[in-house]
């Protein structure tokens, strides 16, 4: 329940504080006065959208405070501050910094706000679902959970199966297109130490001539092969003789002969080795003509599928992984059928559930409805709630039409065709007042002990209608708090608390208060929303005769 509103430098108000009672309060005032700017407060507490020129001119900042009382007797305090550009805003619980997402997660528990366009709603299709929904009750919410994830889990599978019947559709010219590439690759590529191999012999092979040349020089230079001539192995020996004659006088002396020993040993072996060098390059496999053309294929897979071995090598993997990828395609699209089959199958099941539920809610929120416009002078209207299908969708495969005949002899229409304003606000007074009931179930958005909050629903009505209206206003705060800012009489003279808005003009700006009336200002006000003067008995009489029918 709200127990207290305060507004503060909110369009025309300067200052306001509310303290509501149980049961219906109501709120009146001159057309222009400001009534609404209450309506906006409470739009802010439940996190509402805030706009420019919405703090009063003069002010820094725009505050709106409610405390509510819970049904475990605790208390649950909820504030707005918007700053005067009317963009920069902060919300509060309890005193502590929040979102404006947590505000209105909290804000919706408590307050159930119907503003003066909110029975058009009620000509919208999906609205005309979502209470038909609400009427059959907690269980209906879990089916629509199941039912919205076996819809979003059957469009990722037919994705799914789009995809793979795409990729099935190109897969034999891809499949030779990958063929052709990894036998291109496997018959060519080398690893890299062998590919550095054939580099280096290729290279030998470009200077075969000089190689050899250089390693039978260099041999002869060593180790001549004819007689005539001395090499360097030939002098090394020699030296190694001379050396020899005088071995064991001087220790320092032997130790550089054994030095020189080896060297000339080293000369001997070095000269064979080079000419068994050159007798090996002489005869090495191959011809120049074959490395090139076998570099020249690997250097066209290099600048076709990578700019080096590994890189070709991991396209290679990639192109064989796509190949099994392709090569599977069919078995996978037996899968996804499968299992697109299976996802239909369980959306058909829970849309079949969410249809037997509303199937069975209908004709019971029609005749509750029907109960209720008798008791808002439509005794003679007949009320339907049709259902029609539709293709399966996130919340099943029914489309809702609620049905009005007015008066006896007219067919019945559809809401948004035939009914009236006046009509369709008692059309959604008597499905909330046929919720608060119990006679058709959950009918309402919110819970059941939220306040609720009407702004000018009555637009459109007048006379006995009025009256019915607010007797059903009135019903329905017996079981829960309502607020109603009406401009009709009738309505007003029923509320067990009465609160009056004023415009004050003769201020610049203009200011707004708001009072609590005692039972003479009652009165009083009764007679001003009747048209006539302060003075005038008759009004009087009647305004007092209201009161006391109430």
């Amino acid at each position: 329940m709200l127990c207290e509103l305060y507004v503060e430098n909110l369009l025309l108000i300067d200052r306001a504080r509310l303290r509501l009672a149980p049961g219906l309060n109501v709120l009146t005032g001159e057309t222009g006065a400001g009534k609404s700017v209450l309506a906006h407060a409470l739009d802010l507490l439940l996190g509402g959208r805030t706009r420019p020129g919405i703090v009063r001119p003069g002010a820094d900042e725009a505050y709106v405070e409610g405390v509510f009382a819970l049904a475990s007797r605790e208390e649950i305090v909820l504030a707005r501050r918007v700053q005067s550009d009317g963009k920069r805003t902060r919300a509060y619980v309890n005193g502590r910094a929040a979102t404006i997402a947590e505000l209105r997660d909290i804000g919706s528990k408590l307050l159930s706000f119907y503003g003066q366009h909110e029975h058009r709603k009620l000509t919208v299709a999906g609205a005309q679902l979502q209470i038909l929904d609400e009427v059959c009750g907690p269980e209906q919410r879990a089916r629509l959970r199941a039912c919205a994830q076996a819809y979003r889990q059957s469009v990722e599978l037919q994705a799914e199966l789009d995809r793979l019947r795409e990729l099935a559709g190109a897969r034999e010219r891809e499949l030779d297109l990958l063929e052709h590439e990894l036998a291109e690759i496997d018959g060519a590529i080398l690893e890299q130490p062998e590919y550095e191999r054939l580099l280096g012999a290729r290279e030998r092979l470009r200077r075969l001539d000089a190689l050899c040349s250089a390693a039978g020089h260099a041999a002869s230079a060593l180790a001549p092969e004819s007689d005539e001539q001395a090499g360097a192995a030939a002098l090394l020996a020699a030296a190694m003789g001379r050396l020899d004659e005088v071995a064991g006088v001087d220790r320092a002396l032997d130790s550089l002969g054994e030095r020189l020993r080896a060297v000339a040993i080293e000369a001997q072996e070095l000269a064979g080795e080079l000419r068994e060098y050159g007798e090996e390059l002489g005869g090495e496999d191959g011809s120049l003509e074959d490395s090139e053309e076998r570099l020249a294929g690997v250097d066209r897979l290099l600048r076709k599928y990578g700019g080096s071995i590994p890189e070709v090598l991991a396209y290679a993997e990639r192109a064989r992984t796509r190949h099994s990828e392709l090569e599977g395609v069919e078995v996978e699209c037996s899968r996804a059928r499968e299992r697109l089959d299976s996802a239909c199958a369980e959306l058909r099941r829970v849309a079949k559930e969410l249809h037997d539920a509303r199937a069975h809610a209908a004709p019971r929120l029609a005749r509750a409805v029907r109960e209720q416009l008798a008791a808002l002078a439509m005794a003679e209207a007949e009320f339907e709630v049709v259902l029609d299908e539709r293709p399966l969708g996130a919340d099943g495969a029914d489309t809702v039409e609620m049905m009005l005949a007015p008066n006896p002899g007219v067919p019945a229409g559809s809401l948004r065709e035939i009914a009236s304003g006046g009509e369709l606000s008692r059309v959604m007074l008597a499905v909330i007042t046929a919720s608060a009931d119990g006679a058709a179930g959950a009918c309402a958005e919110r819970d059941e002990r939220a306040t609720l909050v009407f702004d000018e629903v009555d637009a459109g009505i007048g006379g006995h209608t009025a009256r019915a209206v607010g007797e059903r206003l009135r019903a329905l705060g017996a079981s829960r708090q309502v607020l109603c800012i009406t401009h009709l009489p009738q309505i007003a003279s029923l509320g067990a608390r009465h609160f009056s808005i004023v415009k004050d003009t003769s201020a610049d700006p203009a200011r707004t208060a708001v009072m609590q009336l005692d039972e003479a200002d009652v009165v009083s006000e009764l007679v001003r929303m009747l048209g006539a003067h302060e003075s005038d008995r008759a009004a009087r009489r009647h305004a007092s005769d209201l009161r006391k029918a109430a």
